[in-house]
């Protein structure tokens, strides 16, 4: 009786668990939807009103925390580490938590479902933690973006 309630409260903690990374981030697995030379990816908000999906750079899974106001795709230190990232020319950029210095990099590739975006500009920021990546305009102003309600498409002309 008593590793069938262990069992059965492991299993409820899962449960959960999944439920609550699912309302953080509505969009895990981001659908597309292609024809006639336009790929589109229609994004949830989550509870907080943001966008959070998962995506990759240069082949690996990422998230993202989409961000109109950012300049660049901005990544955190560790995580450009994890993606084996150069750190190149030494900037300073202004942030919600005041001026930092950061690192200008190159992203090969950056993928959203099956939109694919190369040599995408991006900065490398000590100062923020992980695990969610900025999607800036560096990225977003080579896709068409459209905001209705509670969804984001996003278009991209091939």
């Amino acid at each position: 009786m008593f590793m069938a309630c262990v069992l059965g409260l492991a299993l409820l903690t899962m449960f959960f668990s999944g439920a609550l990374e699912r309302q953080r981030n509505p969009n895990q697995n981001p659908v597309t939807k292609s024809g006639d030379g336009v790929v589109e990816v229609v994004l949830q908000r989550n509870r907080q009103g943001h966008y959070v999906l998962t995506g990759m750079i240069n082949g690996r899974p990422v998230e993202f925390l989409l961000d109109t106001g950012a300049t660049d795709v901005v990544l955190p230190e560790a995580i450009a580490t994890q993606l084996d990232l150069e750190a190149g020319r030494a900037g300073r950029a202004m942030t919600a938590n005041g001026t930092v210095t950061v690192y200008e990099t190159r992203l090969n590739q950056l993928q959203i479902g099956d939109i694919q975006l190369s040599n995408v500009r991006a900065s490398i920021n000590p100062a923020m933690p992980p695990p969610a990546i900025l999607l800036g305009m560096s990225a977003l102003k080579q896709i068409e973006f459209v905001q209705r309600g509670d969804t984001l498409t996003l278009r991209q002309y091939r």
